[in-house]
């Protein structure tokens, strides 16, 4: 190796050690990572945190709050400067939040709101919105009447109440909800409460889920029973997106969980800078049809 390559080796090398040490550490503990969702999410902060600079580590707490709380702890000892966290339960969450304000770390709330504790930014789409767009799009399909199911999220959390609201509001007047039953946001509780429900109702016109884990676990259910029912889901997962195109899906809202797990970062990132950040970052929605 020449004496020039050697000189450049060193500097990168220096460089390298040097961003490292200097790289503040974020936290991020995500809600579950059996979600296509929140893995999507978690990759959108990971891509944001390497081009600012930061460590990121990220934890899984598996949609339990007891393990959200440990993931907390655990990220508080090791010296995190900024605490991002998209909670299990927006009730429970409150014990986490609360920790991490006993050791002065600021918290950001993604996609999911805390109900208790101080936070300083809550970044997510307009869920009350999205759930509008969606009635709305129901509505124009049925031609202004029918009858609908709606699949609701973990109860207890923002974007369980927050879709719904927007979807009630929508369609309130309009069309008759025959069924409202929540399947957790996953796609075996919506595969199996939809079958209940297609055994208890003989006429369903179409379905809105929270979210499409529990959208296709309905469509499944639905091609089953070998009945045309529209089912327009939240979030816009791949596999969602594909049914969509392949006519399966009437509908899913594209919440983008890349742009925000990204923007948590950016925030973040804002936060150790010690500039100041708006207390809600909204991140762009759109429904996406055939």
């Amino acid at each position: 190796m020449t004496k020039v390559k050697k000189v450049f080796s060193m500097v990168a090398l220096m460089m390298a050690v040097s961003n490292f040490v200097n790289a503040e550490k974020i936290g991020l503990v995500v809600s579950t990572q059996n979600n296509p969702f929140f893995v999507t999410l978690k990759e959108g902060a990971e891509s944001k945190a390497k081009e600012l600079g930061h460590e990121l580590i990220v934890l899984d707490s598996q949609n339990d709050p007891s393990k959200e709380l440990g993931n907390v702890e655990d990220l508080l000892i090791r010296g995190v400067d900024v605490l991002l966290i998209n909670p299990t339960d927006s009730d429970a969450v409150a014990s986490s939040v609360r920790a991490a304000n006993r050791s002065k770390v600021p918290v950001v709330t993604l996609d999911r709101a805390a109900n208790k504790g101080k936070v300083i930014a809550h970044v997510a789409s307009d869920n009350v919105l999205g759930g509008e767009m969606a009635g709305n799009y129901i509505i124009e399909r049925l031609n202004g009447s029918g009858k609908v199911v709606e699949l609701e999220g973990i109860p207890g959390t923002t974007a369980a109440r927050d879709r719904g609201a927007g979807f009630n509001k929508a369609v309130n007047g309009k069309l008759n909800i025959v069924a409202k039953q929540a399947a957790d946001f996953d796609r075996t509780r919506g595969l199996t409460v939809m079958e209940n429900i297609l055994q208890a109702q003989p006429e369903i016109d179409a379905v809105f889920a929270h979210n499409d884990e529990m959208a296709l676990g309905a469509l499944k259910a639905i091609e089953a029973s070998g009945r045309n029912i529209i089912v327009v889901g939240f979030d816009a997962t791949d596999d969602a997106v594909n049914a969509v195109k392949q006519g399966k899906m009437g509908a899913t809202v594209a919440q983008k969980p890349a742009e925000i797990g990204a923007t948590g970062v950016e925030v973040a990132d804002k936060i150790i800078k010690k500039e100041q950040v708006p207390e809600n970052v909204p991140v762009a929605l759109e429904l996406i049809t055939e």
